[in-house]
């Protein structure tokens, strides 16, 4: 990667860091938050072969919309168009219910550009990844199967984005089969 790229990505990784500092993961241990960025990144760059500095800035920026006080003009802001844009389209819209947004995420994703794509897929990996691993306290197997789910439909709507993601993706879903019950593997 070239200084510039690296410095973006470090200036990206950095502020992401600052905006999530306060936050924790739902699972057991209460995981800083930022390693969820910091894995849809590595997820990118070494399931995926993505190596483009704005969908790897993008990546590790992609919540910070959704889950703190930055705006998507603050992200434009200090890191340009491109990355806002991504950022912006993998954004859910809080003031809708829970159910609406997952649905919308479904029904949506489809349209999402391909960076906005490839950061959708790395999320969905990564989370998926943390329901077996690493299951948010007190989700029963069935809610888990139930995220395991929504995730793989979500998933199929923007198959042909990039296939090795997509082939370790439904290698979490078998291994999700496998811990929580038959039903998900794509």
């Amino acid at each position: 990667m070239e200084q510039d790229n690296l410095t973006l990505v470090l200036r990206a990784m950095h502020f992401a860091a600052d905006r999530h500092r306060d936050q924790r993961r739902k699972d057991r241990a209460a995981s800083p938050y930022i390693n969820h960025p910091i894995a849809v990144a590595e997820v990118l760059c070494t399931v995926g072969g993505v190596h483009d500095p704005i969908t790897i800035a993008a990546g590790i920026l992609h919540d910070t919309i959704e889950d703190t006080e930055t705006t998507a003009e603050e992200i434009r802001q200090h890191f340009g168009q491109d990355i806002g844009a991504v950022v912006e389209e993998v954004t859910d819209d809080k003031s809708r219910p829970p159910p609406e947004r997952k649905q919308l995420q479904i029904d949506e994703a489809h349209l999402l550009s391909d960076r906005a794509r490839l950061v959708k897929l790395a999320d969905k990996i990564c989370n998926v990844r943390d329901i077996i691993e690493r299951p948010p306290d007190g989700w029963s197997a069935e809610r888990r199967r139930g995220y395991v789910a929504w995730a793989l439909a979500v998933v199929d709507r923007i198959r042909g984005t990039n296939r090795p993601m997509e082939d370790y993706f439904d290698s979490l879903c078998r291994r999700a089969d496998a811990h929580l019950g038959p039903g998900l593997s794509a």
